[in-house]
C-alpha cells in the first residue's frame, strides 16, 4: 500500500497531544481587536482541545503525527 501524504494545512494549525487529543488555536484574535473586551481577548490565549468527532476527523488528515 503507498504511504498517505500529510495534509499540511491541517498540520501548520492543529497539534496531536500525547494522549491523543486535538488542540487549536482559539479564533477572532488576528484583528479588530479595538472593539472585543480585554475578557474576550484574554480568553482565546488559550488552546481549544476539539470535541472526539471533530478529532477523528482531523486524525484522518494527520496519519502519522
Amino acid at each position: 500500500m503507498p504511504k498517505l501524504k500529510t495534509h499540511k494545512g491541517t498540520k501548520a494549525r492543529v497539534k496531536i497531544t500525547g494522549r491523543g487529543k486535538v488542540t487549536a488555536m482559539r479564533s477572532g484574535k488576528r484583528h479588530l481587536n479595538y472593539k472585543k473586551s480585554g475578557k474576550r481577548i484574554r480568553q482565546g490565549r488559550t488552546d481549544l482541545v476539539l470535541a472526539k468527532p471533530a478529532a477523528d476527523a482531523i486524525k484522518r488528515l494527520l496519519p502519522y503525527d
